[in-house]
C-alpha cells in the first residue's frame, strides 16, 4: 500500500496532546458511540499512530481501554447481553489491538501465522515461530518463551481478530461493520494471509449499499477497501471503489455531511479522496508503461495529474501530510508524462517533508523520486532512493511499493550493465510475480464477483421472505406466518392456546378519524398486545382489524389472564389524541387444542367464542373451557363451557349466566380427550361442530399442503393442446402449492420450450421458488412477492383496464393475486383497497373507483354483499371473489359464497372461494375484448 496508508492517519508532526492516564477522548458533538468507534477522536489518534509506525504511542493510547473478558474465554450463558454501542466498542478495541500486535510482529520479522516475513536477498531467513507454545503461555499467564514475545503476540492477535469478527457480526450498523471488515482485510494483508483478506474484502463490499447516505466514514471505508483490493492485484475493482469514494466525498461536502470528519473540513475530505484516486490512476498508467503501451498510459497519468492539482488547490497549508501525499501523486504523474526535470525538485521536497513520521508516505516519495532520477540517467541517486524505498516497504508491509522498487532496481542495474547487482533484485521480483499469475488473478476476480452475487441473492431472498411473512402496517407476522407456525406447533404435539382478537366497532373508528387514523389505532393495539404477552408468545395480524396470539405450552385458562391484561391496557390507553370520542376496546376469544384438532378447527373454535364476546356486549375475553371444550346451545352469554371476562369488579373468569362467582377453573393435563370424540371414529376436537371449511388462502404453511379446492393443480404439460391453427387463450399456469422448487422449475422450462412466445405463470409459490425463478431466468421474470406469483417470458401488450377492489378486512393476498393475474394476461390494473359501503355516497362511485375501467374484481372480505352493491351502482361487469376471511361463523368462506350466489344484482359473476387468479384472468379477458372491439369503457354511475 502506498498513499492509501495515509487515509486514516493525521499528520505525523501533529500528534496532539498527551493523554493523561484514565482520560477518555470522545467525538465532539456526537455521543452515538464511544471515542474508540470511528469517527471518534481516540480511534482517529490510534489509527494515525499505527499508520505512521508510532506503535508505542498507539499502545499507550489503548492502555486504558477496557477489553472485557479474555478472547480465549467464552461469555457465560447467563451474562446479560450488552448494548450495541458496547459491542461495537469492543469490536474496534480488539481490531486496533490486533493491528498493533501484527505491526509489532512485522517489526520483529514475522507474519501472523508465524512465518518469517522474508528478508533481504543477501540474508538468511529466520526460523518460524511456535504459535502453540505462545498460546499455552498466554493461557497459563506465563511470560512468552521467545525473547521478543512474538509467538504470544501472534497467538493473541489471532484471538483478537476472531473476537472482533464476532462482535461486528452482531451489530446492526452495516456501515460500521463494513468499516471493521475492511480494516480486518488490511490486517490480514499485513500478515500475508491473502485468502482471509479476500474473504473480508468481499463481505465488506457486500455491505456497502449504493443507497447509503454520503458521510466521511463511508468515504474512509471505501478508500480502505480500494487499498486492500489494489494490494490483492484487483486494480480495476480498486479504481471503481476509489472513484465511488471520491464521488461520495464530493456529495458529502456539498450536503455538509462531513461533521464527523476528524479534520472538520469538507475540502480536506475531498482532497484526500482525490489523492488516493490519483495514485491508483498513476499506478495503472505505470503498469501500461511497463507493458510498452505509452499511448494507453497517457490518459491515466493526465487524470492523476488533474486529481493531484485539485487536491493541492483544496488543502490548507496546515494539512502537511495530505499536502505531501498530493505532491507525491503529482510528481509521479509528471514522471509518467515524461516531464522528469519538472518532477525532481518537488519530489525531493516531498521526501524531506515526509521524513520518518509516515513510512507509507516516505516509501511512496522515495519510489517516485528514484523513478524520476533513473529516467534522468542519475543512476547513483536513483539507486540510493530506490534501496531506501525497498527497505521501508519491506519493513512496514507495503507490497506494491516493494514490488515496484524491485522492478525499478532490476531495470536500473540492467541499464548500467551490472548483472551482479541486478540478479538478486530480479530473483526477488520473480518470486513475487509467482503470486500474480493470470490464473490466480482471474480466479480472485471470479471469486469476488461470485461471492458478492451470492450475498446479494441471499439478501434479496431475505427481503422476499420478510415481504411474504410480515404485515406492512404493523410489522407483525402476517396470516401466512401464523398458519405455518400454528401447523408447526400442532405437529409438535404440545398444548397450544390460540386467541383471536378483534377491535370493537372498527368501522366506526374509521368513520370517525379516517383510514389513516384507523391504521394508527391498529398499530397501537398491536404494540399493546406484544407488550402484554410473553417472549415465547407470538402476536400476528390475521386480517383487517383481527389479530391472533399463539401461546405455546399454554391452556385456555392460562392464556386468559394475559389477554385480560391486554384488554384492560387497550381500554385504558389515551385515545383522545387521535380524535376519538370514546376509548378503543377489543374482544378476544381463546381456545386450546385438543385431540383431533388441526389449524382450521382450532381457529374456528376461537373465532366462534370471539363471536360470543361480540354478541354479549364486546370489550371482553371469552374462552372455551379446557375441561369440556363445549359451548351450550342457546344464548351465547349463557354458554355452559364458555368463560367470560369483562373487567367488572370481582369478575375473574366467571361463566356467563351463572348466578354467582364460579369456583376457579380446575387444573387440567396438557392434552386430554374431549366428550366430542367419537370412539368409533377418527375425528375429535371441534371438528364435529363444524362444516368442513375450505383451505385458507395461499396455503403456504407447509410445502405439502394441497391446493385450494376447487383449483386444479395443473402445469403446462397437464393442459390440453390448443385447436389447430389457434393459439392458446392465455399463458400457461403452474400451481406452486404442493410442488417443490425443482418441480416448478422443470415445469416452467417445459412451458417455455413448448410456447416460447408467451409467458409461463407460476402462482402460490414459496419465496425460495420465486428467488430460484428470478435467478434462472433473470430479466425474463416478473415477480410479485405480495401475490406469491411470477411470470417467466414475454407479456402481452396491455389492452383495457381492470380495477381490483378489496373490501374492508378483505384478504389482500387474494386481491394481489387477482391483480397480478390480470396484468400478466394483458391489461392495465388499478388497486383500490379497504373499500366499505360507507364510501359510496348518494349511490355514486365517484372518487372510489376509476371511471375508465372495463371490469371490476371485487374481493369482498368482511362484507360479502359488496359485489352485489357495486353491481347495482355500475354497468361495468363485476367478478366477485368470496374469501375465507369473513364474518365469524362464515365457515371458511362458504357463507360469503352463498351470499354472493344469492345476490339479485345483474352483471355479477362469482368466482370460487379465494380464487383471485381465475377472477383476474376473467376480468382481463373482458377488458381486452372490450378494447379490441373499439368499445369505450362502460361508465360508472
Amino acid at each position: 500500500m502506498t498513499v492509501h496508508g495515509r487515509w486514516d492517519g493525521c499528520d505525523a508532526r501533529a500528534p496532539g496532546p498527551r493523554r493523561a492516564p484514565g482520560t477518555v477522548l470522545d467525538s465532539a458533538g456526537t455521543g452515538r458511540h464511544s471515542a474508540l468507534v470511528p469517527p471518534g477522536a481516540l480511534h482517529h489518534r490510534v489509527t494515525a499512530a499505527l499508520t505512521t509506525g508510532q506503535l508505542d504511542e498507539a499502545e499507550e493510547l489503548l492502555a486504558d481501554v477496557g477489553s472485557g473478558s479474555s478472547p480465549y474465554v467464552a461469555a457465560a450463558p447467563h451474562d446479560p447481553p450488552s448494548d450495541g454501542a458496547a459491542d461495537l466498542g469492543r469490536a474496534w478495541a480488539d481490531t486496533l489491538r490486533a493491528e498493533l500486535l501484527v505491526r509489532r510482529l512485522r517489526q520483529a520479522g514475522f507474519t501472523l501465522v508465524g512465518d518469517p516475513v522474508g528478508s533481504a536477498p543477501d540474508t538468511d531467513p529466520a526460523d518460524p515461530l511456535d504459535l502453540h507454545a505462545g498460546v499455552a503461555e498466554l493461557i497459563d499467564g506465563r511470560p512468552a518463551g521467545t525473547g521478543d514475545g512474538s509467538a504470544s503476540h501472534a497467538a493473541l492477535a489471532i484471538a483478537l481478530v476472531r473476537s472482533a469478527k464476532a462482535s461486528f457480526d452482531a451489530t446492526e450498523d452495516e456501515l460500521q461493520r463494513a468499516a471493521g471488515l475492511a480494516r480486518h482485510a488490511r490486517i490480514e494483508l499485513l500478515s500475508r494471509r491473502i485468502d482471509a483478506a479476500m474473504d473480508e474484502a468481499v463481505e465488506a463490499a457486500s455491505l456497502l449499499d449504493p443507497a447509503l447516505p454520503p458521510s466521511a466514514l463511508l468515504v474512509q471505508t471505501l478508500t480502505t477497501l480500494a487499498g486492500v483490493l489494489a494490494d490483492l492485484e484487483l486494480l480495476p475493482l480498486a479504481l471503481d471503489y476509489q472513484r465511488r469514494a471520491h464521488e461520495t466525498a464530493v456529495a458529502a461536502a456539498a450536503l455538509d455531511a462531513t461533521g464527523d470528519h476528524p479534520d472538520g473540513d469538507p475540502d480536506v475530505l475531498v482532497a484526500r479522496a482525490a489523492s488516493c484516486l490519483g495514485e491508483l490512476c498513476a499506478e495503472l498508467g505505470e503498469a501500461l508503461l511497463d507493458e510498452g503501451d505509452p499511448d494507453a498510459a497517457a490518459p491515466h497519468f493526465a487524470e492523476a495529474r488533474a486529481l493531484a492539482e485539485q487536491a493541492l488547490a483544496l488543502l490548507p497549508p496546515e494539512s502537511a501530510g495530505a499536502v505531501v501525499a498530493a505532491q507525491v501523486v503529482h510528481g509521479w504523474a509528471l514522471v509518467g508524462a515524461g516531464e522528469h526535470a519538472s518532477a525532481v525538485g518537488p519530489l525531493r521536497a516531498a521526501v524531506r517533508a515526509a521524513g520518518a513520521g509516515d513510512p507509507a508516505l516516505q516509501a511512496a516519495a522515495l519510489l517516485a523520486l528514484g523513478r524520476a532520477l533513473r529516467r534522468q540517467a542519475d543512476g547513483d541517486g536513483a539507486d540510493e532512493h530506490l534501496v531506501r524505498a525497498l527497505a521501508t516497504a519491506g519493513e512496514h508491509g507495503l507490497p506494491r511499493v516493494r514490488r515496484a522498487a524491485l522492478r525499478e532496481l532490476c531495470t536500473l542495474h540492467a541499464e548500467r550493465d551490472d548483472a551482479g547487482r541486478a540478479l538478486p533484485y530480479l530473483q526477488a521480483y520473480l518470486a513475487d510475480e509467482l503470486d500474480r499469475v493470470d490464473e490466480r488473478r482471474t480466479r480472485w476476480v471470479e471469486l469476488f464477483g461470485r461471492r458478492k452475487s451470492l450475498l446479494e441473492t441471499e439478501r434479496v431472498a431475505g427481503q422476499l421472505r420478510r415481504q411474504v411473512y410480515e404485515d406492512t402496517l404493523t410489522h407483525l407476522p402476517n396470516r401466512r406466518y401464523a398458519e405455518a407456525r400454528l401447523d408447526g406447533l400442532l405437529d409438535g404435539g404440545g398444548t397450544i392456546a390460540l386467541a383471536v382478537v378483534d377491535v370493537d366497532r372498527f368501522k366506526e373508528v374509521n368513520d370517525a378519524i379516517g383510514h389513516a387514523g384507523g391504521d394508527e389505532v391498529l398499530r397501537r393495539v398491536a404494540e399493546v398486545l406484544v407488550a402484554g404477552c410473553r417472549d415465547t408468545d407470538e402476536v400476528c395480524r390475521w386480517a383487517g382489524d383481527e389479530f391472533v396470539v399463539l401461546l405455546p405450552d399454554t391452556t385456555a385458562e392460562q392464556a386468559e389472564p394475559a389477554l385480560e391484561r391486554c384488554r384492560r391496557a387497550v381500554a385504558s390507553t389515551d385515545w383522545a389524541g387521535l380524535g376519538l370520542p370514546a376509548p378503543v376496546t377489543i374482544s378476544a376469544g381463546i381456545a386450546s387444542a385438543t385431540v383431533g384438532d388441526d389449524r382450521r378447527t382450532l381457529f374456528s373454535a376461537a373465532d366462534g367464542v370471539l363471536y360470543d364476546a361480540k354478541r354479549s356486549g364486546r370489550d371482553r375475553v371469552v374462552r372455551l373451557s379446557a375441561v369440556t371444550q363445549t359451548r351450550a346451545a342457546g344464548p351465547p352469554a349463557a354458554a355452559a363451557g364458555a368463560a367470560v371476562t369483562d373487567g367488572s369488579p370481582g369478575d375473574d373468569t366467571v361463566p356467563a349466566g351463572s348466578p354467582g362467582p364460579a369456583a376457579g377453573a380446575p387444573r387440567v393435563p396438557a392434552v386430554q380427550p374431549t366428550p366430542l370424540d367419537d370412539p368409533a371414529g377418527e375425528t375429535g376436537g371441534f371438528a364435529p361442530l363444524l362444516v368442513e371449511p375450505a383451505d385458507p388462502p395461499l396455503g403456504l404453511g407447509s410445502p405439502a399442503e394441497p391446493a385450494l379446492a376447487p383449483l386444479p393443480a395443473v402445469g403446462a404439460s397437464d393442459l390440453p393442446a390448443a385447436p389447430a391453427g389457434r393459439a392458446p387463450a392465455g399463458p400457461d399456469v403452474i400451481w406452486g402449492t404442493g410442488r417443490s422448487t425443482e418441480q416448478v422449475l422443470a415445469l416452467v422450462r417445459t412451458a417455455r420450450r413448448e410456447f416460447p412466445d408467451r409467458a409461463a405463470v407460476v402462482v402460490r409459490a414459496a419465496a425460495e421458488t420465486l428467488v430460484a425463478l428470478a435467478g434462472e431466468h433473470d430479466a425474463y421474470t416478473t415477480v410479485d412477492a405480495a401475490s406469491m406469483s411470477a411470470a417467466v417470458g414475454p407479456l402481452p401488450e396491455p389492452a383495457g383496464r381492470v380495477a381490483v377492489v378489496c373490501g374492508t378486512g378483505g384478504d389482500l393476498a387474494v386481491a394481489a393475486e387477482a391483480a397480478f393475474a390480470a396484468r400478466v394476461t394483458g391489461t392495465g390494473v388499478v388497486r383500490v383497497d379497504d373499500v366499505g359501503g360507507s364510501r359510496f355516497r348518494a349511490g355514486s362511485l365517484d372518487g372510489v373507483v376509476p371511471e375508465d375501467v372495463d371490469c371490476l374484481v371485487v374481493v369482498a372480505g368482511l362484507d360479502a354483499a359488496l359485489g352485489g352493491l357495486l353491481g347495482v351502482l355500475t354497468d361495468v361487469p363485476v367478478v366477485a371473489v368470496p374469501t375465507s376471511t369473513g364474518q365469524p361463523g362464515a365457515f371458511g368462506g362458504f357463507g360469503a359464497l352463498l351470499t354472493m350466489l344469492s345476490s339479485t344484482a345483474p352483471g355479477v359473476v362469482v368466482s370460487t372461494i379465494d380464487n383471485g387468479h381465475a377472477a383476474g384472468v376473467f376480468a382481463a379477458r373482458v377488458a381486452r375484448r372490450t378494447r379490441r372491439r373499439g368499445m369505450a369503457p362502460p361508465g360508472l354511475s
